[in-house]
Order: structure tokens, then sequence, then C-alpha cells
């Protein structure tokens, strides 16, 4: 198997806040150590003075805030915010730095309901406490993840993160904006490359910030493309060196100019959702329905962060990623999951919901959504509950009456497993074509009259003559995904024109 798989399974066993937490928490403890030893210019006592403080600080103010504003929270946001402040913020050497250390935390944790917009937070609460800090003269935020005994340990953690959340299209805008910015300041005060480059390995917390703040889903981008443009602005910010007033160049600057970027340019709420129904849709298949309670716009194939009271959350947390089900010109939002036996304590939240309940949604994004040129020929490859986003097209497609030539491949291991038949009958009216494939020949009925078997270069071939001329949408299980754009890349489809649903914290 190559590393790559074995890296995938492992990651695929936590969600995207699990895999932060546990990073960042397992470089503080190398941190701690390191500075007990000496290898950090900090003593242990320090380093460990202010993870107790930042941690008790924001503990605190997260039950408090939480409380005071009544919302629901996240069962791991103050530690990831703790651990980010704890590689920000200098180590404790005096009472002062403890009152600012104690500050810190009650303003990165209230900073996401007082500086918020209907519910949505604009800034990363770490950078946004940092930099209120340092306006008013407590410059505290040293960001000493930048030491070069850390980097190996966050560059393996960061790697991790950022293939986790599949985002290093916003990691290498970032990173080569912020070089070309640096080297060429230095290099105009004479500072030679190679200077500047061991400056940047020694002591600016390029990794860190990139693959661990930058990277945060809640305040950048929805799509990839102003995802792209975030990187180069707040690269470019990251790397300059000037000081206007009060405000000088500095990361959490960066970081929070950068936010204001993102809240411009994303959706401006997080809709409150009342559900109203579910129904069984097939083995072990529900849909949800919910109305938002006010005007959701979307594209069609976008996913949502769905958050759901973390009273008796289990190790997974109590957030998730689903495809929206339902198209834009339908009034409810519908969601549809696969629960299994042993299932989740968020699919059990959800099976329990009554009719009244609500669930909290944020973090709308995806590419994976209809081209805008209307004469690109489209082919939809679809795994199981994978079906979804194209059940959000196809129905979008119908209402809207909008022309389309799509070939829908649809795989199930069993004939029961279809879902929304009637969706994607009605869409032929619009050019869209279902071939049914039952992947277990076996399993087929006798009278079946769909495809049998893998989807493979002859079946495709069959119903998509012009196969190298089209667009490919995949969407299912990671493993089938990755089997079918192997497929592709054998016949010789450019990887520019395969798309690929993936949700960043599932």
């Amino acid at each position: 198997m190559k590393l790559v798989h074995v890296i995938d399974n492992f990651l695929n066993s936590y969600t995207m806040y699990k895999v932060v937490m546990f990073g960042l928490l397992l470089v503080a403890v190398v941190a701690v150590i390191f500075g007990f030893i000496g290898l950090l210019p900090f003593s242990g006592i320090q380093i460990s003075t202010l993870l107790i403080t930042i941690f008790a600080s924001c503990y605190l103010s997260h039950l408090l805030s939480a409380k005071l504003f009544k919302a629901i929270t996240n069962s791991e946001s103050y530690v990831i915010t703790a651990l980010i402040l704890f590689f920000i913020l200098a180590p404790i050497a005096s009472l002062t730095d403890v009152w600012v250390t104690i500050a810190a935390g009650v303003i990165a944790m209230f900073s996401k309901y007082i500086l918020a917009i209907d519910k949505k937070h604009l800034f990363n609460p770490a950078a946004i406490a940092v930099l209120i800090l340092s306006l008013l003269g407590f410059g505290n935020g040293i960001w000493w993840a930048g030491s070069a005994v850390l980097l190996p340990f966050f560059l393996i953690v960061g790697l991790l993160v950022v293939r986790k959340i599949r985002r290093f299209y916003l990691l290498w805008p970032f990173v080569v904006s912020s070089l070309i910015t640096i080297l060429g300041i230095n290099l105009g005060r004479g500072i030679a490359i190679t200077t500047s480059l061991q400056q940047v390995i020694n002591s600016w917390p390029l990794v860190f910030f990139g693959t661990i703040m930058l990277t945060e889903p809640l305040t950048t981008p929805p799509r990839k493309f102003l995802s792209n443009l975030y990187g180069v602005i707040v690269g470019i910010l990251f790397g300059s060196q000037f000081t206007v007033g009060p405000i000088h160049a500095s990361p959490e600057f960066a970081l929070v100019v950068g936010n204001i970027f993102s809240y411009i340019v994303s959706p401006k709420a997080k809709p409150l959702l009342t559900f109203i129904n579910k129904r069984l849709i097939g083995s072990e298949l529900y849909e949800f329905d919910f109305l938002p309670n006010h005007p959701f716009k979307y594209l069609p194939g976008q996913y949502l962060e769905w958050t759901i009271d973390p009273v008796h959350a289990d190790s997974r947390g109590n957030r998730r990623y689903f495809t929206i089900a339902s198209s834009p010109t339908e009034k409810e939002i519908k969601l549809g999951v696969k629960i299994g036996e042993n299932h989740s304590s968020f699919k059990q939240h959800l099976l329990q919901l009554s009719a009244g309940d609500t669930i909290m949604a944020s973090q709308l994004s995806g590419d994976f959504v209809l081209p805008e040129n209307k004469q690109q020929k489209l082919v939809f490859i679809a795994g199981g509950i994978g079906i979804t986003p194209f059940r959000s097209m196809a129905k979008y497609l119908t209402d809207s009456k909008e022309q389309r030539d799509v070939t829908l491949f649809y795989a199930c291991s069993n004939g029961s497993d279809f879902l929304y038949q009637n969706i994607f009958e009605a869409a032929t009216s619009v050019g869209m074509k279902t071939i049914y494939v039952i992947t277990h020949a076996d399993e087929a009925p006798k009278d079946w009259t769909g495809e049998k078997g893998r989807l493979d270069a002859a079946m495709l071939q069959k119903h998509v003559p012009n196969f190298k001329g089209c667009h490919y949408y995949l969407s299912g299980p990671n493993v089938m995904v990755e089997s079918y754009r192997k497929l592709l890349s054998d016949l010789s489809v450019p990887q520019s024109q395969i798309t690929t649903d993936y949700f960043p914290g599932f």
C-alpha cells in the first residue's frame, strides 16, 4: 500500500478538528520538554505556566461566552484556540505576562460572538486577540512557533492538516507570495537571498501560520479561486515590513486583513435550520428536511458544516460536513445521510430530532458545482450516498429548465439502494441521461435492464463515445473516487477535467 494511502486511512479516522487538536497538543508537549532541556530560549517552567494559564483562560471564557450568548459550541474549539495562542504569546516571566495571557484567552473566546455579524464571526480568534493586545501596547505576540527546533514538528503536523482538508491550493499561494515579498524587501536592503532564507527557517512562523491558522475553514473563502487570492493577500502582508502609526506588519495583522476580505466574498450568516421531518429512503439511508430561518443562497452541489449541541458528543465531536441534497429552487434544505448500525453520537442526534428542533449550519463552501459554460458536456459518476450533490444539480436544472448535456453513472451494490430516481427521470427533459449500475452483478434482478459490474473503460465509452471532451464529477466513498480518477487518468483524461467532492472536516 502506498504511503499516501496509509496516511489518508489514518486521517480518515478523525475529523479535521481532531487532527489539528491532537497535532498541536503533540507539539506543545515537545515544546515543554525542549524548554526543560534547554533547546528553547525559555525555561520549561515558563512554557508550562503559559500553557496552563492560556488553557484555563480559554476554557472558562468558552463556558461563560457560550452561556451568555446561548450558542451551540464545538467541543474542540477552545482547545485549538488555546494551543494556537500558546505558540504565539510570550512564555510567562512576570505577573504582567499572566494578565496579558488571561486577557488573550478572554478576547479570543468572546470575539466569536462580539465581533460577529448574524452569528458569523469575522476573525480568527487567536489572531484578533493578539492584534488587539498589540494595539493596546501589550506586545506579547512574539510567535515563538517560528523556532527552528520546532519547525520539523510543525512541518509534519501542518502538512497532515492540509492533506486532511485538501487545501494545498490555499497554502502554496501564501507560501510563494510570502517568500517573494520577504526576499524582495531584503534584497532592497542589501541582504542576500541565502541569508533571508536562513532567517525564514530560523525565526519566521511561516509553516505554523500557513498550515494551522491560514487554512481555518470558518474564516476562509468558499471557492478555490477566492482562496487562492486570499492566500496571496495574506502572504504579501505576512512578508511585509512596515509601520503606520500604531499598526505594524505582523502575522496577526495579515490574517485579520485576510479575514475581512474573506467575509466580503463569503456568505454573510450562519443559517439556523428548523427540523421538519425525516424519512428512510433506502437501506440505512435517511433524508432530513429543514427550514432555514432566513432566505439562504447556495449553488447546487455545495456543502455545509452542521453543528449539534455538544452534550454527550463522542470522540468524533459535534460537527460534520454534508452536501446539501436540495436544490436552491426548493424551500427546504435537504440532507441525505447514511446511518449504519454502529453510528456516531452526531448521527444518533439526527435520528432523535423532533419537529421544531434546531441545528446550526455554517461554512457554505465547495467547488463541486456546475460549470459556467452551459455547452460543456458533463459526466457525473456517483457511488452510494455520493448521489446527493447530483440530486441537487438535477433538481435545479429541471426547475430552472436549464438545458445541459449530462450523463450520470449511478453505481450501487444492489438495485434497492438507488435513490431519487424520480428526480433523475424528470431531468431527462433538460438533457440528463442516467445509467444505473449494479456493481455486484450476481445481485442484479433477472429483469434488470441497466448495467452490471464495475464501471470500466468499455462501459464508459459505450455510453459516452466522446469521453475525452467531457468534464467529470466524481462523488462517493474516497476509495471509489480515487479508483475512477485512475480510470480516467489511464484513458488520458486530464486532471483539469476532473472535479471531486471532498469535505474538509469529515
